[in-house]
């Protein structure tokens, strides 16, 4: 706990099997009090491995569902569960468990409700090994998504992220996508809302065994980030009414 505050990590998992041992070894668990493993039908041992390193909370999809419907048996786990506040980590150890102390801590303490773990502020992309069309598709999309969402994020598609339990109350998560694009709906709902988002930097390690998405999910990807950044601004102006935006149920 963070000042009494209750802190579950959820890992939205699919064929994490050689890389969710690293991840779990550096979760900080003097401040986290449980860790949930969501496995999207993995074909490797992910479960396996899960249970054998004692995570007690391991949830399989019966089918491969996608990221975003991940997400959403994640999510609907850890409040279950009367988290306070929820880290989203991806298990394949392309980011840095250990940051979720400093990132719960600023939402324990009040001064926000949402924190991003940034691989684009300082130079933790290239240093890390991000490829260099990546990192131009990256900025090209948040330059974009900034500017029609009215906000300076240095980036939209991180995949450590923490939440005050309250902020996924408030958001409708289940009417958003069961892909990639899960998270920028998500992003553009707290903005809707009227959250604030803190970032932090965050190191990034780029190897064969961390997670990535093939050239045509990407492209599918950018398009429906595009899609969603657009709704996001005529919504506010107006002229458009977007039902993910509506309050939760």
């Amino acid at each position: 706990m963070i000042d009494g505050k209750k802190v579950v990590a959820v890992l939205p998992a699919y064929n994490a099997a050689q890389t969710l041992e690293r991840t779990w070894a550096d979760i900080p668990f003097a401040v986290v009090d449980e860790v949930i493993l969501v496995d999207d039908d993995s074909s490797d041992d992910t479960v396996a491995v899960a249970r054998q390193l004692g995570i007690r909370q391991v949830i399989r999809h019966p089918r491969n569902r996608g990221y975003g419907a991940n997400q959403k048996t994640c999510y609907d786990a850890a409040l279950e569960l009367g988290a306070d506040i929820i880290v989203m980590l991806h298990p394949d150890y392309q980011y840095d468990p250990r940051l979720m102390t400093p990132m719960a801590s600023l939402i324990a303490s009040g001064a926000y409700p949402v924190v991003f773990g940034s691989r684009i502020l300082g130079k933790g992309a290239r240093q890390g090994g991000m490829p260099r069309y990546k990192y131009l598709a990256n900025r090209v999309l948040t330059l974009v998504q900034n500017l029609l969402l009215g906000q300076k994020l240095s980036e939209y598609h991180t995949g450590y992220r923490a939440y005050a339990a309250d902020v996924l109350r408030a958001i409708d998560y289940h009417a958003n996508s069961d892909g990639f694009v899960f998270d920028n709906e998500a992003v553009s709902q707290i903005f809707m809302a009227g959250y604030e988002i803190a970032e932090i930097t965050c190191p990034t390690r780029y190897f064969p065994e961390a997670s990535s998405i093939g050239l045509l999910p990407s492209i599918r990807y950018g398009l429906g980030v595009l899609r969603v950044s657009l709704q996001h601004a005529l919504h506010r102006l107006g002229w458009l009414h977007v039902k993910r935006y509506d309050a939760r149920p």
